[in-house]
């Protein structure tokens, strides 16, 4: 990604990477910092920096995780702040693509990154979805903070020894959902592919 702003934008790798880390801090996601600041063309970027050729060997992802899937009652969605076919890629090397029932990506969401609510209500009113009826997978509190807001429960994968008192669930792996659905009956689950299958090293 740092190549590509240096490449856009005519700069330096300093100053790219300041740019990248400022406009994902600022606005939850790089491309929007392009998009409204340099007038980016979202495609453009997505395809360009999210092109991975060893994207297999890259990714480190939990074993079972596929089986707890199979297991967990509710419909399952992948929410996304990637492009669609890096997503379907990341989830396709691991095997749990048929897990989910749908796939959002950054493009089907109008370009309307977490952690900012509109990417949420459009996924809601797409899927006619009551937000109290959604449990918000994640290890990003920005993420899950618009969830709480919106009046989902949220589940926060993490090794952290403290939790933020509005966060619902607090679970070191992603694979112990099984075991905390008595405290969410009837749920329908929304994550990301870092979440819910893997961690790659990479980060929009």
């Amino acid at each position: 990604m740092v190549a590509y702003i240096r490449a856009e934008l005519g700069v330096d790798v300093d100053e790219a990477t300041r740019l990248r880390q400022e406009y994902w801090q600022r606005y939850g996601a790089t491309l929007l910092g392009m998009m409204r600041h340099h007038g980016t063309d979202p495609h453009h970027f997505l395809w360009h920096t999210h092109r991975f050729p060893d994207l297999k060997r890259m990714l480190v992802f939990e074993r079972g995780l596929r089986a707890m899937l199979r297991k967990l009652p509710g419909r399952k969605i992948v929410f996304s702040n990637a492009p669609l076919h890096y997503s379907e890629a990341v989830l396709e090397a691991v095997g749990i693509r048929h897990c989910f029932n749908t796939l959002y990506s950054v493009e089907r969401l109008r370009f309307q990154p977490k952690p900012a609510a509109g990417g949420f209500r459009y996924l809601l009113r797409r899927e006619r979805l009551q937000a109290a009826a959604c449990i918000m997978v994640e290890d990003s509190l920005a993420n899950l903070q618009t969830a709480k807001r919106l009046g989902m429960r949220t589940v926060w994968i993490s090794r952290s020894t403290r939790q933020p008192s509005w966060i619902d669930q607090r679970l070191v792996s992603v694979r112990e959902l099984l075991r905390t659905l008595g405290r969410f009956p009837a749920s329908e689950y929304l994550s990301r592919p870092a979440t819910a299958a893997v961690k790659s090293r990479h980060r929009s």
